[in-house]
């Protein structure tokens, strides 16, 4: 078993395959991303010492960035949803209860969400911290100097700043409407040309309301 920084990474048969398929789709930015998301996430939750499932807060992180990837991007919905739902067949195929399955599916759905996944379940709020201070820097003092070297030594961030943002570009700027009310508009205003981001106050007053 691997244990970075004294996070163990989970080793069942189920966590295998969800690192496989990872591995097997996703570019190696998205996959040591990913495997950070996952040790970030639980160093703060035993910081904050909360009880969560290692092996659902392994498969949430893994699959996180998902729909970001050639073969699992959909060509209208949300990135965030194609992930969440490979999660959930995922873990159906290998018996896992709904319930448990519906924790990840949320966690993935809800990662680029600001502050409702910290009211939720572990597993849920956990994704959301390791990508946050992954992405965001949200938490890097939380964590000792010691911790944060161990786990950039274990999966690399080379140049990663400008490498995640073309990641995201790439993932969705062929899908420009889905980011409507999500931080990945952020994105496409600035390394799309033409995107125009859409407003939510002309979305109310241009509709067929009367008033």
């Amino acid at each position: 078993m691997t244990t970075i920084a004294d996070i163990r990474i989970p080793d069942s048969a189920l966590a295998r395959e969800a690192t496989e398929l990872v591995r097997d789709a996703a570019s190696p930015l998205l996959f040591d991303h990913s495997r950070r998301v996952f040790l970030f996430g639980a160093l703060q939750g035993r910081r904050r010492a909360l009880e969560f499932d290692p092996e659902l807060l392994y498969v949430g992180a893994m699959f996180h960035d998902l729909g970001l990837t050639e073969r699992y991007r959909d060509a209208t919905q949300r990135f965030e949803i194609d992930g969440a739902d490979e999660a959930r067949e995922f873990l159906h195929a290998h018996g896992i209860a709904d319930d448990r399955a519906e924790l990840v599916w949320t966690a993935i759905a809800l990662h680029t969400t600001p502050e409702i996944p910290t009211r939720m379940a572990p597993e849920i709020a956990l994704v959301t911290a390791g990508v946050e201070l992954d992405v965001l820097g949200i938490g890097y003092r939380d964590l000792s100097d010691e911790q944060r070297a161990a786990v950039v030594a274990a999966h690399p961030r080379p140049d990663f700043k400008k490498r995640i943002l073309a990641a995201f570009t790439d993932g969705i700027a062929h899908r420009p409407g889905s980011t409507f009310g999500n931080v990945k508009a952020d994105v496409l205003e600035r390394f799309t040309p033409g995107y125009v981001r859409p407003n939510f106050v002309e979305i109310i007053e241009s509709s067929q309301w009367p008033e």
